[in-house]
């Protein structure tokens, strides 16, 4: 497995959206990638469960990083989510991408959202999919 250079690696890491909601870049292979956010009450709704905007740009920012983790630009051509539970303050949720499908010009990632926490302990709380062009 091909490694990832620093200087691309921290390019994706210092994500400047990322890093104003809190989602870090924990792993970054070729086709694959885990994000992290630990859950906040800025971050939450008004029924006091994290925004759903919270917890799709943690997996999709996962799923960027996991398409563009081999230098070469991937750009979303559609994403999907499911939401399944909600998670609590204080409780991490990870994201991880891992690419299903690739042709020469576009690739298919699935992107598992799990809580870490006493009641939720890696428990899947969405799942996303998205699709990328490689121009």
């Amino acid at each position: 497995m091909a490694d990832i250079p620093d200087d691309h690696r921290e390019k994706i890491a210092s994500d400047p959206f990322c890093a104003t909601l809190g989602i870090e870049l924990t792993s970054l292979e070729p086709g694959s990638a885990r994000t992290e956010l630990t859950v906040s009450d800025d971050l939450l709704n008004f029924h006091g469960t994290p925004h759903g905007g919270v917890v799709y740009s943690l997996a999709d920012a996962a799923f960027a990083a996991a398409s563009n983790s081999e230098g070469e630009t991937a750009l979303a051509l559609e994403t999907n989510m499911s939401y399944l539970a909600a998670a609590e303050v204080g409780e991490t949720l990870v994201a991880l991408a891992e690419q299903e499908d690739e042709t020469r010009r576009t690739a298919s990632y699935r992107v598992d959202v799990r809580a870490d926490g006493e009641k939720t302990d890696g428990e899947t709380i969405a799942i996303f999919r998205g699709r990328v062009y490689k121009p």
